[in-house]
């Protein structure tokens, strides 16, 4: 027992060994719940079916915080002053925060993203000025793929920043397209020659119902708009097909499509 105590009042350098005895004990008490608590949480995280993303961001996150407690309950083991070694910390945390602001801004808005989740990946929206089909969603940045192939890789608070539309939330999509007929033409023969198109194009639903109106009486021609719904995967298949059909069905019914000219009339004295 003596030999014990000679030994724990022994010092190397600044510390007793009683000091280091007790910093060692405290590090594997830490280092054992450490591993328990990781274990605990990565278990409710894979319950909650979080995003991935999220997930390989919180666990690793969580553990940096648990090491951080450890090294201060065995620095006040050692008797070091842990207010000193927050401050330190502190001062060093603010500098580094500082320095990477824009990318912790970026970090910020990623999380905020996954968690709302306005748009997933293979989406086709429109965010930070930017239009293309989503190809993975980062915590830094959203990658993106434009109808040209081109691969942007967007700063999440980019997108945070301004509004975002999504195109393929939703099954259906309604296309809205615009025609101009010579007010020679009567009204019930433009429609019913629009309604020939929409049916021509054989892509669009019939409920809800195609609408086709007159929608504008301009200068030197009259304007007609249709709306018809389509599965989103054909928008634009059926848009282009409506605008293609749209010209066979005016001139098959003898409707002028008017356009800008000039008649020159010269007169002989």
């Amino acid at each position: 027992m003596e030999y014990i105590t000679k030994l724990l009042n022994l010092n190397v350098g600044s510390y007793s060994m009683e000091n280091i005895f007790s910093a060692v004990i405290a590090f594997i008490i830490c280092y054992v719940a450490t591993k328990i608590i990781m274990s605990i949480i990565s278990k409710m995280i894979k319950k909650s079916n979080l995003d991935p993303t999220i997930t390989r961001f919180a666990l690793p996150a969580i553990r940096v915080v648990l090491y951080f407690i450890t090294l201060l309950i065995v620095a006040d083991s050692l008797k070091i002053p842990v207010a000193s070694l927050l401050a330190v910390f502190s001062v060093a945390g603010l500098a580094i925060s500082l320095s990477v602001q824009d990318a912790l801004s970026n970090l910020a808005n990623g999380i905020l993203m996954i968690i709302a989740k306005p748009f997933a990946v293979g989406d086709y929206i429109d965010a930070g000025n930017i239009s293309g089909t989503v190809k993975a969603v980062g915590l830094i940045y959203t990658t993106m793929a434009t109808v040209d192939n081109k691969i942007i890789y967007v700063p999440n608070s980019d997108i945070s920043a301004g509004k975002i539309v999504n195109y393929s939330k939703e099954e259906l999509r309604r296309v809205d397209l615009k025609f101009t007929a010579s007010y020679d033409s009567p009204v019930e023969t433009v429609k019913a020659s629009i309604a020939k198109a929409v049916e021509r194009t054989g892509l669009f639903l019939n409920d809800p119902e195609v609408f086709i109106s007159v929608s504008a009486y301009n200068d030197s021609n009259i304007e007609y708009i249709v709306r018809a719904w389509i599965k989103n995967e054909d928008y634009w298949k059926g848009y282009y097909d409506l605008l293609e059909n749209v010209k066979k069905s005016f001139d098959e019914d003898g409707v002028e499509m008017t356009y800008n000219h000039l008649n020159v009339h010269v007169i002989n004295k």
